[in-house]
């Protein structure tokens, strides 16, 4: 049974009356659930993030399906684990017979729109059998995971045509065929030479990029753009960022924001090392954990990374002000979480994928608008929540039935209601 505690906090009648309610969807990649204020974290402001805990209940128990970044999302976006979606790593198919939130939303006439990151590959195989390739409707939805994609942008390489982030780059004078790797994740050094945000070491120097044209502004406007132009239709939207997941490069001022000393400290010891598993010992083999074994790189890597975390949560306070000030705020259904979180040295690891809290436990805050939900306004729910919970809650929140013979999850309004 799930149990939970509240801490203090006055309820506020947020109540959506009898509008339709909107439906908001925030990922974050690779976000430890410890790196927020409303977490404990003592130094990373995130006040819009800690304000939108408030409004809500924030679930501090709350675990990805996966520490890898394609099976997780697509057990955030089917309701299913991994094992039953059979999407387990990154680069592998979701199944066309697999059934996302974008289709059972549009079983109900609604429909999901993407702004950012899904890490879905198309099941051409499968597309192919049924004979539902070559431009069709229903083979375009299928081969998105269901999403209407106002900008696909999955980060962590040079965007193509599905993402218009590169076309608006080069309208704003970056001047490259590849506006991205020669500015985004690019900076400068002390000898005026251009050096790669992929190398750790030049991570603590400012992108080139400015501020407001680096990729989290960018798919921030995307969605204030797609929030205005919906007006007072009802809407669904995923609005998934490629930050603070690698490479860790940030623009001025979020570069230089945090030093060494504003992180926390790293967990590990030595008696880890000694009979390590095989399969753990391997990974501390990899060229990115050699590297977070060395203090430097902790030291300059750490600060960068709260850098892009303070600036994701600057640009959801602009969001969230523009929907406050537009008159959709207290009519939507808001959930932040991430797809998993980030080692950054703890165990003497870097990256993610294997099974430690800095890994598997993700942030999870949920607001629910409606007046039911008043109580709990501000609660810290101690009770266990993850990844495969949220379909079955936003199918609950908007009304929509559920499959309940193919959902793995259990909806989390209950808990908002209780």
């Amino acid at each position: 049974a799930r149990r939970g505690t509240a801490t203090a906090a006055a309820p506020r009648a947020v109540g959506c009356g009898d509008a339709a309610m909107n439906l908001l969807f925030i990922m974050a990649d690779q976000l430890r659930w410890d790196h927020l204020g409303q977490a404990g974290h003592p130094r990373i402001a995130t006040p819009n993030l800690d304000a939108l805990a408030r409004r809500g209940v924030r679930f501090e128990r709350a675990y990805a399906n996966s520490g890898v970044c394609g099976p997780s999302r697509m057990s955030f976006y089917t309701g299913r684990y991994p094992v039953s979606h059979g999407a387990t790593w990154n680069r592998v198919p979701l199944s066309v017979g697999e059934v996302t939130l974008g289709e059972m939303l549009r079983g109900a006439g609604l429909s999901l729109a993407l702004a950012g990151k899904t890490h879905v590959m198309p099941d051409h195989a499968g597309l192919a059998r049924l004979e539902l390739e070559g431009g069709r409707e229903l083979a375009t939805l299928l081969a998105r995971g269901g999403f209407e994609e106002i900008d696909r942008y999955d980060g962590h390489r040079t965007p193509g045509g599905e993402s218009g982030y590169p076309a608006f780059l080069r309208r704003h004078g970056y001047l490259s065929d590849d506006p991205w790797t020669d500015y985004v994740i690019s900076a400068v050094d002390d000898d005026g030479e251009v050096v790669s945000g992929w190398h750790m070491r030049n991570v603590h120097l400012p992108a080139r990029v400015r501020e407001e044209h680096s990729e989290t502004a960018y798919m921030t406007d995307r969605a204030i753009d797609y929030v205005e132009r919906m007006g007072s239709k009802p809407w669904v939207l995923h609005l998934s960022y490629v930050k603070p997941h690698w490479p860790y490069v940030a623009p001025s001022p979020y570069h230089a924001m945090y030093g060494p000393d504003d992180c926390l400290p790293v967990v590990r010891g030595d008696d880890e090392l000694a009979n390590a598993h095989p399969v753990v010992a391997a990974y501390r083999r990899h060229e990115e954990s050699q590297s977070f074994q060395r203090d430097e790189c902790i030291r300059r890597v750490r600060p960068a990374y709260q850098g892009l975390i303070a600036q994701l949560d600057f640009h959801l306070g602009r969001l969230f002000d523009r929907m406050d000030r537009g008159g959709v705020l207290d009519d939507t259904f808001v959930v932040f979480t991430a797809d998993h979180g980030d080692l950054l040295g703890d165990h003497w690891l870097g990256e993610k994928e294997l099974f430690y809290e800095a890994v598997q436990r993700v942030p999870l805050v949920v607001v629910d608008p409606r007046r039911e939900a008043d109580a709990t306004r501000g609660r810290v729910e101690s009770r266990f929540a993850e990844a495969v919970d949220l379909v079955p809650t936003f199918l609950e929140a908007l009304g929509v039935s559920a499959p309940t013979h193919r959902l793995e999850g259990a909806s989390l309004v209950p808990l908002l209601h209780d």
